[in-house]
């Protein structure tokens, strides 16, 4: 059903402005009429230091642009989106030492992070409305470079949709059927958004 595909595709993510880096998500959204692929891009802005030294601690911080979610596509309505979260690794050749949220606005909810094992994740719970406006907010992690002579990158997490780095919820409409659709997403490519040289 490429009318249901053309609704995800539009219904968390931006399309990204030209000069900015993007990343891409191969994407499964589970449904009543189905399993359907699909592909979304994001702008993102990330930085961290160009270099450091070894032991010392730094900050990498993930932004993502804002966005505005459709109210319809091909007839279907949107009428929510819940339970996003978007996981983080700990870049390898670091130790974690913490995390903050900044900024955000027209989440209807308040965004938190933790760390899962090696990942840190955002949640935000919403809802956000079909049509409203928002913005995830800044991710900074706080790190712990190792040793010297390495090179520190950071990454999206997710190799598969079993391994997704980005989940979601859509609450969609279609003539007199709603229905919650699980949405999981991996980056596909997966390039590294910074790099930090230890020396």
């Amino acid at each position: 059903m490429t009318t249901f595909c053309s609704l995800v595709v539009t219904l968390a993510l931006l399309t990204p402005a030209p000069a900015q880096p993007v990343a891409s998500y191969a994407c499964r959204a589970n449904t009543k009429f189905g399993q359907h692929t699909l592909s979304l891009h994001q702008a993102v802005n990330a930085t961290a230091p160009a270099t450091v030294r070894p032991n010392t601690r730094f900050t990498v911080a993930v932004d993502l642009q804002p966005g505005t979610l459709p109210t319809e596509v091909k007839g279907f309505k949107l009428q929510e989106v819940r339970d996003l979260a978007l996981r983080i690794p700990v870049p390898a050749n670091t130790s974690y030492v913490s995390a903050k949220l900044s900024g955000g606005s027209g989440l209807n909810s308040t965004p938190s992070v933790q760390l899962d094992g090696n990942t840190a994740v955002v949640k935000v719970a919403g809802p956000i409305s079909g049509g409203a406006s928002y913005q995830l907010p800044t991710l900074s992690v706080r790190l712990k470079s190792g040793r010297k002579g390495t090179t520190i990158q950071t990454k999206l997490k997710g190799t598969s949709y079993d391994d997704p780095g980005l989940t979601l919820q859509a609450k969609i409409k279609w003539k007199f059927l709603t229905t919650t659709a699980p949405v999981a997403c991996y980056p596909d490519p997966n390039p590294a958004l910074t790099s930090t040289r230890v020396q």
